[in-house]
């Protein structure tokens, strides 16, 4: 799992079928910190997360499609939750 922070959303006009109706959601990886790492990763988003938040991410490919409930998909990360707070 990673921490990253919303900056926006990913936007195609020709997809795979098991993202309609589906956001995808350009994160900003964070250290366990909440300091920024300059990596991005785009990420399913199932918990309705917004621009800004603080989110939970799934980064493990089979994990990924279990969640979304499909054995073969192109899908590698999906958000998981939104985090209020981290302490180290």
């Amino acid at each position: 799992m990673k921490i990253g922070r919303v900056a926006g959303t990913v936007v195609s006009t020709i997809s795979a079928p098991i993202f309609d109706h589906r956001r995808l959601l350009l994160c900003d990886l964070l250290t366990p910190a909440g300091e920024p790492t300059g990596d991005y990763t785009i990420a399913v988003d199932v918990v309705d997360a917004g621009a800004g938040e603080t989110v939970l991410i799934l980064d493990e490919g089979t994990g990924a499609r279990q969640i979304m409930g499909w054995t073969v998909a192109p899908i590698r990360a999906v958000v998981v939750g939104i985090i209020d707070d981290i302490d180290v």
